[in-house]
């Protein structure tokens, strides 16, 4: 009998069972709402086999939708996403069996509407109690797990900083392990741990259930020691992950993905795939809709003063770069006496005599973007995203800023998080284009709705601040 304890920790998760619990009284409690504005016809346990089945639904979309895994280190908004979704998926199957097998029961709008919406509220906002309740705790040492980093580099440094930042992990730094010896690795800072012994103990403290998540940050390179770690780490019941140094990369939204099994990695990636690029389409259809309804009219003003004020047409239209770099036309009302659109745009630059005296205004007040939801509409850009430049200077710039073609992995949009952070107007030197192209790609790493949200209430704040616009 090995001296070692080698008993498997099963970590069953309460909190997914709670879940799975207050899930099912989330939709039993919206029901019971919903019952109150329907008329069942002669059947008054309706309620009870529907939310049987909402709930069986709700729990298969769940577990398909990833609903139920851990959410340690995950943003909330991933989490919403997932649970709306599986909700969406449960509501629609539900509403397809009641035509096809015609159950006796007479709903009405409001009832579905109730339910729609009571629903999903409860189970969110439970959620976020949960994760305010969890951040609370973990923050003071409680529901925590071990965790060892194999590997004295920069890449562990990093690792152990960015989890002491994060408390809501619930991550607790064992130590690091190493078996190169003090020469060969870096100098690790007082305020992050210490090196507590080689791969053989670190073996050993996993036997012995004192780490139970295990990150090895060896470079890519360092195949053969990596192999090594596994196959002694295979042994033990911890988690192990490994962090591949990809920082070297300018990463892009990156993710994980396999082709019959065999794992890749994505490196240059757009961000609205599956779920997040329906929600990404729905939110500027939407917008862009009730937007176009309320500015129509100061929109056919503005189309009048531009006519009556100067020789030309109302909008203009420019060759710009889209996504992955297709071309689009861009609206806009017309600001300026010439329409530009060849190898060589000149920026606006301020006082410019080619702009016109309704010009200056609808430059200054953004007016004169309002016909690009148009383009939004039509799918060719988003309400949020990368501002388009045109054609002449993409082409410009491509040869000066690496990485500056990444920016069109996504659809341009009307506003975007470079002109919220100061760097909206003319971009007379290198570094303000590179400022701006360094958030555009920091949008696409970090998007999320709640982000798009951000901007569009900033972008009111930029414009009623009318700063860099001319």
């Amino acid at each position: 009998m090995s001296a070692y304890n080698r008993h498997i920790r099963q970590h069953w998760s309460f909190l997914r069972f709670f879940h799975r619990l207050t899930d099912a009284a989330s939709i039993g409690c919206g029901l019971a709402l919903a019952a109150r504005y329907s008329n069942p016809a002669s059947d008054d346990s309706w309620p009870l086999v529907v939310g049987a089945v909402a709930v069986a639904l709700f729990f298969v979309f769940g577990e398909i939708g990833g609903v139920y895994r851990s959410w340690r280190g995950t943003t909330a908004d991933r989490e919403i996403v997932s649970v709306l979704s599986a909700w969406s998926f449960t509501l629609l199957t539900i509403i397809v069996l009641d035509v096809v097998f015609r159950a006796p029961v007479d709903y009405s709008r409001w009832s579905l509407v109730v339910w729609l919406l009571t629903t999903p509220s409860l189970i969110v906002g439970i959620r976020i109690i949960v994760r305010w309740i969890l951040t609370f705790l973990r923050a003071r040492g409680l529901n925590t797990r071990g965790f060892a980093i194999v590997g004295v580099n920069e890449l562990g440094i990093d690792l152990a900083k960015n989890i002491e930042n994060s408390p809501e992990l619930g991550l607790k730094l064992t130590g690091f392990y190493d078996d190169r010896p003090s020469e060969r690795t870096v100098e690790l800072p007082e305020n992050v741990g210490s090196k507590i012994g080689n791969i053989s103990e670190l073996v050993d403290h996993a036997r012995e259930g004192k780490v139970d998540m295990i990150y090895i940050t060896f470079p890519m390179r360092a195949e053969d020691r990596i192999k090594g770690v596994l196959s002694a780490l295979g042994d033990t019941t911890a988690s192990v992950h490994v962090v591949p140094d990809f920082f070297v990369f300018e990463l892009l939204h990156s993710r994980w993905t396999n082709i019959n099994g065999l794992p890749v990695v994505s490196v240059f990636e757009n961000p609205f795939y599956g779920v997040d690029g329906i929600v990404k389409r729905a939110t500027d259809i939407v917008f862009a809709t009730l937007a176009l309804l309320l500015v129509s009219i100061p929109m056919m003003v503005i189309a009048v003063l531009i006519k009556r004020s100067s020789p030309g047409p109302v909008f203009f239209r420019q060759r710009r770069y889209g996504l992955d770099g297709c071309e689009i036309m861009v609206w806009k009302f017309r600001s300026m006496r010439v329409c530009e659109d060849g190898d060589k745009v000149v920026q606006a630059t301020k006082n410019d005599s080619r702009i016109t005296r309704i010009g200056a205004f609808i430059r200054k007040t953004s007016l004169d973007e309002l016909p690009q939801l148009f383009n939004v509409i039509d799918g060719s850009m988003s309400l949020v995203g990368p501002r388009p430049h045109a054609t002449a200077h993409n082409e410009e710039y491509r040869k000066l800023i690496q990485g500056y073609m990444l920016r069109h992995k996504v659809k341009p949009g009307i506003t975007g998080l470079a002109q919220v952070n100061g760097w909206r107007g003319e971009t007379d030197t290198l570094e303000k284009m590179e400022r701006r192209v360094e958030c555009d790609h920091r949008y696409i790493r970090e998007w999320s709705i709640w982000l798009d949200i951000k901007i569009l209430m900033k972008t009111v704040l930029v414009v009623l601040s009318r700063q860099n616009a001319y």
